[in-house]
C-alpha cells in the first residue's frame, strides 16, 4: 500500500480576540483548542449568568466573564463570537452577535430550520459582517483533499456518497440530545455530518426520501436519508442517538472510490482505491487537542482578509443543507416547540 501525507497548512497574521457565548461541553472544548491556534486568543466568555462565566473563565484561563450575551457581544476586545448553545438558542444569539457587529462562528446547525437560517444569513449580508457555521469537517485538511481529488477526477464522476454518524446516549428527557425545546435528536445533533458531505461532493440533491424512529420524547432517535440526483448519482445516509456506528465514508466513482475507514468528521486519513493499482494510504496530519483549530484558523484567515463568507463552508451550502433538514424532518414528523 502506497503512504501519502496530507499536510496540515500554516498560519499567521495579526492576533484575534475570541468571545466564547456558552459554558457548556462544546464552549470548553473549543476554548481549549484555541490555545493551540497561533494569534488566537480567547478574550472573554458570556453566559447567561456571571457566576457560570466566571467559573468557565477560570477554568480556561479567559481575562473576562460577562454576564450576559449582549455585554460580550458589546466587548470591544472581541473580535469574533464562538456561539456554542443548544441549537433553539443559535438564532437568538448569533443575531444578537451581528447586531453588534461582531463577526459570528455558530456551532452546526446554524439554525433550527431554513427560514431562520435565511434570516440570519441576511443580517450578515446586509451588515457586511463575518458568519459561519462551525462544520469543521469541511475545513480540515484530509476532507479538503477528498475533495481537491474528487475535483481533479482521480476517481471519475462521482456515482454515490455514503455516510454514518451515530452512538448510544441514554434516553434522558432532561438532556438536550432527547430535549425537543433545544431542537433535540439525531438528525440536527449529528446528522447533519452525513447531510453536509453529501451536498459537499454532490451539491443538494433533486429527491429526498427518509425515514426514522423517535425517542419517547419525540425527537428522532435514528433517521435514515436516501437522496437522488436527476444525474443518478445517490447518497446513501444514517445517523442515530441510540445506536454506535463506525463513522465510515465512501464516495464510489466510474474510475475508482475513497474509503474513509472511521471518524470521517474528523478523518485520521483515507484510502484511495482505483482499478489496476495498489490502494493509497492517505494519512493526515497529527491531530491537534479536539480537532477544533482547523475552523478557528478558517475563520481566521477571512478575517485577516477582510471577507464575510468563507468559501470552504459557504453561507449558501448552509442554505441548502438547511433546506435538506427542513425536508427530511417534514417527511418524518418531527417539528419543534414554536415553529410552525
Amino acid at each position: 500500500m502506497v503512504t501519502v501525507p496530507v499536510s496540515g497548512g500554516g498560519d499567521g497574521g495579526r492576533t484575534v480576540g475570541w468571545g466564547i457565548l456558552a459554558t457548556g461541553g462544546m464552549a470548553e472544548a473549543f476554548a481549549a483548542d484555541l490555545r493551540q491556534v497561533p494569534g488566537a486568543r480567547a478574550v472573554a466568555v458570556g453566559s447567561r449568568t456571571r457566576e457560570s462565566a466566571e467559573r468557565f473563565a477560570g477554568r480556561l484561563g479567559i481575562p473576562r466573564a460577562h454576564g450576559s450575551w449582549l455585554d460580550l457581544a458589546r466587548d470591544p476586545e472581541v473580535d469574533v463570537v464562538y456561539v456554542a448553545t443548544p441549537h433553539a438558542a443559535h438564532r437568538a444569539a448569533a443575531l444578537l452577535c451581528l447586531e453588534q457587529g461582531r463577526a459570528v462562528l455558530c456551532e452546526k446547525p446554524l439554525t433550527l430550520n431554513l427560514p431562520q437560517a435565511r434570516d440570519l444569513v441576511a443580517a450578515a449580508r446586509e451588515r457586511r459582517v463575518f458568519l459561519m457555521e462551525a462544520m469543521w469537517t469541511l475545513v480540515h485538511p484530509v476532507i479538503r483533499r477528498v475533495r481537491e481529488l474528487v475535483d481533479q477526477g482521480a476517481i471519475g464522476e462521482v456515482r454515490s456518497v455514503q455516510a454514518e454518524f451515530g452512538f448510544a446516549a441514554e434516553e434522558d428527557p432532561g438532556h438536550r440530545l432527547f430535549d425537543p425545546a433545544a431542537g433535540g435528536g439525531a438528525l440536527l445533533d449529528v446528522g447533519t455530518y452525513p447531510v453536509w458531505f453529501a451536498h459537499h461532493l454532490l451539491g443538494a440533491p433533486d429527491e429526498i426520501t427518509a425515514w426514522s424512529h423517535p425517542a419517547k420524547t419525540g425527537v428522532d432517535a435514528t433517521t435514515g436519508m436516501l437522496l437522488g440526483y436527476r444525474g443518478g448519482a445517490m447518497a446513501v445516509l444514517s445517523c442515530s442517538v441510540a445506536a454506535h456506528h463506525g463513522q465510515r465514508a465512501a464516495v464510489h466513482g466510474t474510475a475508482g472510490w475513497i474509503e474513509i475507514r472511521s471518524d470521517f468528521y474528523r478523518p485520521p486519513g483515507f484510502v484511495l482505491h482505483r482499478p489496476g493499482r495498489e490502494p493509497e494510504e492517505v494519512p493526515g496530519p497529527p491531530a491537534q487537542g479536539n480537532g477544533y483549530g482547523h475552523q478557528a484558523r478558517e475563520v481566521m484567515r477571512c478575517l485577516r482578509q477582510g471577507r464575510t463568507e468563507s468559501e470552504l463552508v459557504p453561507l449558501d451550502g448552509t442554505l441548502a443543507v438547511m433546506g435538506t433538514l427542513d425536508e427530511v424532518r417534514r417527511q418524518i414528523g418531527l417539528r419543534y416547540p414554536g415553529e410552525a
